[in-house]
């Protein structure tokens, strides 16, 4: 082994990607720190915060929990067993939790009193009035729901829901006797978790918690005893699906077995009032077989995640950042339909700066169109009531031949992604389930059409999901082309997952898990000789996320070489950024602003010879090797210059990036007399104002952008 070798094989070269998650979700919750933001923007952020914890407790914490009792003892790439990574995860999201509820307590409570929010604490701080109308409330619409729940030799302890909020409680008998029993009580999901209270005073408006009003009331649900002491609790279980594809006859019936038992996992994290009584909290943990170090006794409200409601509430819109409403595409703000337009030209879509409603018409438009002979998509994560859906189904109606891939494995969108299969399936559509072993992640549309000339393939290539109502808060890029090659790329796409065999010659199109890594190393590498060589040699790369080893070695191999590398992460990073001898020509941006980064770009330099693509894949292990994805080449000079710059605008954010530094921290950059680049907002503008030269007059009906005003220090 070279020294170099063991420079690359060294676990200190590399960062825990569920450490590196928590880093991440601590410059989100910077955001609900930063007092220049709306103060309801700044609640929605601590929510995320909240969101992201539970998934990534549901998911990462309990695959190593899965782990641990397998006895798997393979360290990661940074060195660290399953155990081990335990140990750390736990440490560092005790202390998230505790930044969490001390920015909700300290900085956030109190401005939302400033300015005429009271939320009331404890149920013990109401005013005669408001005890009174809880009170009521309760008797009215609450009581009727609750389902108390007593524990003895004839009644064991109740199987308790994932992620539900319940109160429990220790009883004694009226009566005198002295034993304390168990009881508990799940705080109903089926109705709203705050309540308005009448305050009497105009300036001001009071809320409390349903759980607050429940504690209140408890002694009416148990009328024979005296309730000792109450206190919420909330429990966090196993979510990661395991399913043997080759077993399951069904995979559709297989997956929604699993989701019920989603439900019903091992309990992985218990969230506890702070002040909790001793005797409920050990028979809790005794109860759900939980150690010390997964429970967390919390300062304030459980399940932070409620503040996304809040944030819903009317009447408090001068709080919150003015909604930035997606702009018209200036290619196709003309009389002709999409198919003529896309003849004319690639047409590069930027979402949510620029609407997502050209993909949405290109099926629609092909769903209707009588010289339309078949559509052909890839399903992730579609939204709840997709109008592309009823397109596709219309489009079986009318007679086309429909074939759509809806990946059942999308997680946490399984069983919105089971009921859309069944709906196609019955409106006639061939609906296929991806490949055994292999998640479908790719984002494609093939319509073809019989023309004139012949037959064309038009295609829609995408860096995020079909989802009309993601696409205004994730910032994505597509392509539509009516380019041969790729058409007949798109084709074979196709014909591989619904099951006929792979073609010897692909055109443009980069596919995992056959072609796609193999692509990137050799790409990177073509990157180190030039430099090597004493020709221009430079990377820009912008992911969600970056874990994979082999790809990682490869940057730390041309940075030593003298590559320019410039990426943009918004999550996970395992590499280490500026480290003398190792990536001192390596530059880590994040950027978490209003929207989500979810774009997938990559630029090589190649000696002045510049090759872009884009994508729907991450450089992670599972995107090169356990997922189909697809990564496609932009070849038009314009297009390509309108990405660069994009890339170039982000390396130049001073207000919503973090600098990796060379210890693993995040910092955001010195701003002191700068001129503030918020890339968010400046996209957003710049689509203003490129309808309104296309327009040639005034502003476009209903268009308004938010411009927070950013701090100079």
């Amino acid at each position: 082994m070279t020294g170099t070798d063991e420079i690359y094989n060294n676990p200190e070269s590399y960062v825990n990607r569920e450490l590196s998650w928590i880093e991440f979700n601590y410059r989100v919750l910077s955001e609900a720190r930063d007092k220049n933001l709306p103060l309801f923007e700044r609640l929605k952020f601590l929510s995320i915060t909240a969101s992201n914890l539970d998934e990534f407790y549901m998911v990462r914490v309990a695959s190593l929990k899965d782990m641990v009792h397998a006895k798997y003892t393979k360290p990661d790439i940074a060195g660290l067993k399953p155990s081990e990574q335990l140990e750390k995860i736990s440490v560092r999201t005790h202390e998230l939790v505790a930044l969490q509820y001390s920015t909700y307590n300290r900085s956030l409570l109190p401005a939302l009193k400033q300015n005429g929010l009271r939320v009331v604490q404890v149920h013990e701080d109401l005013s005669e009035k408001e005890g009174s109308y809880a009170d009521s409330y309760f008797e009215r619409n609450v009581y009727p729901v609750l389902t108390p729940m007593a524990v003895d030799s004839s009644r064991p302890f109740p199987l308790v829901r994932n992620k539900s909020l319940n109160i429990a409680a220790l009883l004694q008998k009226k009566s005198g006797e002295d034993e304390l029993e168990f009881a508990m009580v799940q705080v109903p999901s089926v109705l709203p978790r705050i309540v308005e209270l009448p305050t009497g005073k105009k300036d001001e408006r009071a809320v409390i918690l349903l759980e607050q009003i429940i504690e209140r009331n408890i002694g009416s649900l148990f009328l024979n005893y005296n309730v000792i002491t109450a206190h919420p609790f909330r429990i966090m279980r196993n979510a990661d699906l395991t399913i043997d594809e080759e077993e399951a006859e069904d995979l559709l019936e297989e997956i929604q077995k699993q989701l019920k038992k989603r439900q019903w996992g091992e309990a992985i994290r218990l969230e506890v009032e702070e002040k909790m009584d001793k005797r409920l909290l050990k028979i809790l943990k005794r109860e759900l077989s939980i150690s010390s170090a997964d429970i967390f006794e919390i300062a304030g409200p459980l399940d932070l995640t409620i503040l996304m409601k809040m944030y819903g509430m009317k009447g408090f819109n001068h709080l919150k950042a003015v909604p930035y409403i997606p702009q018209q595409v200036p290619r196709l703000m003309n009389e002709d339909d999409i198919f003529t337009n896309i003849r004319g030209g690639d047409i590069l879509l930027h979402h949510p700066y620029e609407t997502f409603d050209p993909v949405v018409n290109f099926v629609k438009t092909a769903a209707s169109d009588p010289e339309v002979l078949a559509i052909k998509q890839t399903l992730y994560r579609v939204s709840g009531n997709s109008p592309i859906i009823a397109a596709l189904a219309e489009a079986a109606d009318n007679g086309k031949q429909v074939s759509v891939l809806v990946e059942l494995k999308a997680r946490f969108d399984e069983e919105n992604n089971i009921n859309w299969a069944k709906k196609l399936e019955k409106s006639g559509c061939h609906v296929i389930y991806g490949l055994v072993g292999l998640k479908t992640h790719s984002k494609i549309t093939l319509v073809v059409r019989r023309e004139e000339d012949g037959i064309r393939r038009y295609v829609h290539l995408g860096t995020g999901n079909y989802n009309d109502t993601t696409a205004k808060l994730y910032t994505d890029l597509g392509l539509m082309t009516c380019n041969p090659q790729i058409g007949e790329d798109a084709t074979a796409v196709f014909n591989m997952l619904s099951g006929y065999s792979e073609p010897l010659h692909w055109n443009k199109l980069v596919m995992a898990p056959i072609w796609l890594r193999a692509r990137f190393l050799r790409l990177i590498r073509r990157e180190t000789k030039n430099a090597e060589n004493g020709k221009t040699a430079h990377i820009m790369a912008k992911m969600n996320s970056l874990c994979d080893k082999e790809i990682i070695a490869a940057l730390y191999e041309a940075s030593c070489a003298g590559v320019k590398i410039e990426l943009i992460v918004r999550g996970i990073c395992s590499l280490k950024a500026g480290v003398p001898g190792l990536s001192e020509t390596i530059t880590v941006h994040s950027i978490v602003g209003n929207f989500l980064e979810h774009a997938r770009i990559f630029y090589f330099e190649n000696d002045n010879s510049p090759e872009l693509y884009m994508g729907s894949a991450d450089w992670m292990p599972r995107n090169l090797d356990r997922r189909v994805e697809i990564m496609f080449p932009v070849e038009d000079e314009m297009l390509q210059e309108q990405i660069i710059r994009l890339l170039k605008v982000q390396f130049q954010d001073n207000v919503k990036a973090h600098i990796l530094k060379a210890d693993g921290t995040y910092e955001k950059p010195d701003k002191r007399g700068k001129v503030l680049v918020n890339s968010q907002e400046l996209f957003c503008e710049e689509a203003i104002q490129n309808v309104k030269a296309e327009l040639g007059k005034s502003d476009p009906v209903g268009s308004r952008v938010f411009i927070p005003t950013e701090s100079q220090e």
